[in-house]
């Protein structure tokens, strides 16, 4: 009876081996992109390679790392995920990293309740005041900067970071006279309020170096023929008008990449001399 029950615990613990051999972590094409902070989301592709159903007690497992070394900043649990055979499941974790000074790259471990690794999550944890560099570019002025942002996706950034600004819905954005001006709709949704292009048109001959998220046309479907660049530079004096689609800067509050993207517009939009050397590509999401 006891050599029984011996083989039947080794036969399940088997089993169980067996089943998670098969749960794999689908590697991301490249790093996901988060700033420091707590419960900050990052994606998950799970697929479940064998013949039968897997239910697994998953755990993760922070490591920073360096050049180096690598050094574990948490450990908790996850979930239990069920997956169907040949099943690919899409999911999401919030996780904890802790504060950094510069981009630092994180590798998250993967494991099942034997400590087995399922498969890693690169990611690169982000300072959370980047834009900070835009007071830095404007030399703190407070006057020099114009928004025009009717959704409130960057000025609360803006007034967290105490980056003073001029409203443009609630002045006449015409007789603007600062430095740079950043005109929404940061949505990507179609109808996004925006400025009058004239109105654009009048800031840019005044001077003003300007980043213009072009909001989505209602009439996107009888443009496919169309092709549309991402981004692209007006030359106007000694400034530029930036015009760049809102995809590049979508989710402004939680993508790092989208702020990125923002400072490297409005140094080119300030310098137009800088394009070649600030720009390879705009990062998307």
């Amino acid at each position: 009876m006891r050599l029984f029950l011996t083989w039947l615990m080794f036969a399940v613990l088997a089993s169980a081996s067996a089943q998670t051999a098969e749960l794999q972590l689908v590697a991301s094409a490249e790093p996901q992109a988060v700033f420091a902070g707590s419960n900050r989301v990052v994606n998950l592709c799970w697929q479940n390679a064998g013949d039968t159903a897997t239910e697994t007690q998953i755990q993760s497992r922070v490591m920073q790392l360096t050049s180096a070394t690598a050094v574990c900043v948490g450990e908790a649990a996850w979930k239990t995920l069920q997956v169907l055979p040949g099943q690919t499941v899409l999911e999401t974790a919030a996780l904890n990293f802790p504060p950094v000074r510069a981009k630092t790259r994180f590798s998250v471990q993967w494991l099942d309740a034997s400590s087995n690794e399922l498969g890693a999550t690169e990611v690169f944890i982000y300072p959370t005041n980047l834009l900070a560099e835009l007071g830095v570019l404007l030399n703190h002025d407070e006057n020099a900067l114009g928004v025009y942002d009717p959704d409130n996706e960057l000025k609360p950034l803006l007034k967290n970071l105490k980056i003073g600004f001029v409203d443009l819905e609630n002045a006449v954005a015409e007789n603007f006279r600062g430095k740079l001006a950043i005109v929404g709709a940061f949505s990507s949704k179609a109808g996004a309020k925006s400025l009058a292009t004239h109105q654009i048109k009048t800031l840019a001959n005044n001077g003003v170096a300007i980043v213009w998220v072009s909001p989505t046309k209602n009439d996107a479907i009888a443009d496919l023929d169309k092709i549309q660049p991402s981004f692209y530079l007006v030359p106007q004096g000694h400034t530029a008008a930036v015009i760049a689609q809102p995809a590049l800067l979508a989710n402004l509050e939680g993508n790092p990449r989208a702020q990125l993207n923002l400072i490297r517009f409005c140094k080119v939009a300030l310098q137009p001399a800088l394009a070649e050397q600030t720009f390879s590509l705009p990062q998307k999401n």
